[in-house]
């Protein structure tokens, strides 16, 4: 097992305020792509979509809950699945009332849509205690295709985080546009209304998706990190294992 150099207080001192400068030029880095963030221009969504919740059929708007922004995940639940994906259902685990408490506070509603029907995602939201999440069924509407959540290249949604199928195929992943469609990818897109007209602000894919929940950035500040195998320095830890998201034992 791999581990840290053991060194006097004065000297690992010395190794952390070195590091710190780094981490200060990465936090101003951040505060200024998050000003590129608010700055992306948005686009008008006219369509009209359905969801289905406990109260009924919903509309885009009825997702604001009055609040001027909403943050939609989608969380992958294919339609014949009877349980959630467990990459979702780990983040979506440390969603907790505290955290939609605070987004409300700043005027932002946090809901989820996914494709299964409504049925197997009550269970699933009863089953691991999510009663204070929204979570609306898209019953395989057109909402998650036109958000880049549903691969279906028959239809033309043949890409995902911005890259085609065939780009994916290119970098080795051929797996994304060989696998059988449709299929459910993980992402997360902000909305803004105004007067009752919906943007479409952000949208987040992939490793964007880390922030949900926030365990992986608590274990970016240990010894051993996220215990995964690409991370480095290699050999850190007993327990490595692959970079699949899903906090399993």
């Amino acid at each position: 097992m791999s581990l840290p150099k053991i060194v006097s207080q004065a000297e690992w001192d010395v190794a952390r305020r070195a590091l710190l400068e780094k981490e200060k030029a990465a936090t101003r880095a951040r505060d200024a792509l998050n000003i590129e963030r608010r700055e992306l221009p948005m686009v008008e969504i006219t369509k009209d979509y359905a969801f289905e919740g406990p109260e009924g059929t919903a509309s885009l708007l009825d997702l604001f809950e009055g609040r001027p922004q909403l943050i939609v995940y989608h969380f992958m639940f294919h339609p014949d699945w009877e349980d959630g994906c467990p990459s979702c259902t780990a983040g979506t685990d440390e969603v907790s009332p505290g955290f939609l408490e605070h987004l409300h506070v700043r005027d932002t509603s946090y809901a989820m849509a996914s494709r299964a029907p409504l049925a197997n995602l009550a269970r699933w939201k009863a089953a691991r205690g999510w009663e204070h999440i929204p979570w609306y069924s898209t019953n395989d509407g057109d909402f998650s295709y036109d958000f880049g959540a549903t691969i279906d290249a028959s239809r033309g949604f043949d890409e995902y985080n911005f890259r085609t199928l065939d780009e994916y195929a290119s970098m080795g992943e051929a797996s994304m546009r060989d696998s059988e469609q449709p299929y459910d990818m993980p992402g997360r897109t902000c909305f803004l209304q105004i007067d009752g007209r919906i943007f479409r602000t952000y949208s987040v894919y992939a490793r964007g998706l880390e922030s949900t929940g926030g365990s992986y950035y608590f274990l970016d500040l240990t010894a051993l990190g996220r215990q995964e195998d690409w991370e480095e320095p290699k050999g850190r830890s007993e327990s490595v294992r692959g970079n699949q998201p899903d906090f399993h034992e």
